[in-house]
């Protein structure tokens, strides 16, 4: 039987019939004005503001059980995006936000996630560390000596920063400007009544667990 050839124009199939892949937002991640960590579609008709502190127990909690299910189920289609705010309640908790901003933007979801999880590691070793005589005087220099002395730099040199790298961030001035500001725009403008604390769409969300928050997404965001 003769083969039939047929013209490599009538093969080709219109590009308009193939679907282009669908964009995953979990991997953007950018800074917003204020200086949070905005990972998502910037145009997303959901936007959650979340407000952490590192050394909040409920935090770590909520973060343990919410992560993964607002990336894949919220993040991932670009129907929410979700900025992380600092609200700092302690030195420690200054300290643990500064590191978390080392590697810039693309490192900090990683880092911030790592915090949490490692967090009843760490967080014995502050108490230790709180009774402890002999602390620096100077700011940056306390910070320092918190981050040697408490796991917390320990932690992050597993995730390859040398404690230069990690000195520089605690350093940074930049970087203590905006967790400071967002500090003070947590509790004295959005007023949350503690971390973590939620905003959607420009609305204080009243609760502090995933249950809670979920209930507070619009179903179209589901």
């Amino acid at each position: 039987m003769k083969k039939l050839l047929l013209p490599l124009a009538l093969l080709a199939v219109p590009a308009a019939l193939v679907a282009a892949p669908a964009a995953n937002w979990v991997s953007r991640v950018v800074l917003s004005p204020i200086g949070g960590h905005l990972m998502g579609n910037p145009a997303a008709p959901t936007k959650l503001v979340e407000y952490v502190s590192y050394t909040c127990s409920h935090c770590a909690h909520f973060v343990g059980e919410a992560s993964a299910p607002l990336k894949t189920g919220y993040v991932k289609g670009g129907k929410v995006s979700v900025e992380i705010r600092n609200a700092v309640r302690d030195k420690y908790d200054l300290t643990a936000a500064l590191l978390a901003r080392c590697g810039g933007p693309v490192r900090f979801m990683g880092n911030h996630e790592a915090l949490f999880a490692n967090q009843t590691a760490w967080m014995p070793q502050i108490e230790a560390y709180d009774g402890s005589a002999d602390k620096p005087a100077d700011q940056v220099a306390a910070l320092k000596d918190i981050g040697q002395k408490t796991g917390l730099y320990a932690l992050m040199t597993k995730r390859g920063f040398t404690n230069a790298q990690l000195d520089a961030c605690i350093a940074n001035p930049a970087s203590m400007k905006q967790v400071l500001a967002m500090t003070d725009e947590a509790w004295n403008k959005a007023k949350i009544g503690g971390t973590p604390g939620f905003v959607v769409n420009g609305t204080k969300v009243e609760g502090s667990t995933w249950a809670i928050l979920q209930a507070a997404l619009p179903p179209a965001a589901r």
